[in-house]
């Protein structure tokens, strides 16, 4: 895969609007852990190898275990997450995938049920930016970097 350009130097003031929004999801009420989850997820539907390799590590030094990350792709058949967890990757995966889904009655009941108001919209900004952040780095094929502890031929 060759990067098709540099979208970063190429528009540097939305670029800069674009980290100052991210910046804000750092500061959300809801746990650093549950926006890493989420994060992970959205990015495993829109196939963004760069934000996920950006964001496992992440979210392993939030708190989230090897074990969720390894079947966070079938969460929904998996034991390893909480009513919230779910809840939240139920609502991410409605909105990822809007088109499909139309964000049904059902995902958002059970939203309401684990989240306050507050939290909904929190949740909702965090979903939001990471698809933004996948829509840049998929659209603009921005490749990830092996870390040292990694062998491109495994």
């Amino acid at each position: 895969m060759t990067p098709r350009m540099n979208y970063i130097k190429a528009a540097p003031d939305t670029m800069e609007a674009m980290m100052a929004a991210e910046e804000t999801t750092r500061r959300l009420s809801l746990p650093q852990a549950l926006r890493e989850l989420v994060k992970m997820r959205v990015s495993q539907i829109n196939g963004c190898a760069f934000c996920l390799d950006m964001h496992a590590p992440v979210a392993r030094q939030a708190g989230v275990t090897q074990q969720k990350l390894d079947v966070l792709s079938a969460w929904r058949e998996s034991p390893a997450f909480d009513d919230r967890e779910r809840a939240a990757l139920a609502w991410a995966e409605a909105l990822t995938r809007i088109e499909q889904t139309g964000v049904p009655d059902a995902e958002y009941q059970h939203l309401a049920a684990s989240f306050n108001e507050r939290e909904r919209v929190e949740l909702t900004f965090v979903v939001t930016m990471i698809n933004s952040w996948n829509r840049f780095a998929v659209g603009f094929r921005t490749i990830h970097t092996l870390r040292p502890d990694q062998d491109a031929a495994a």
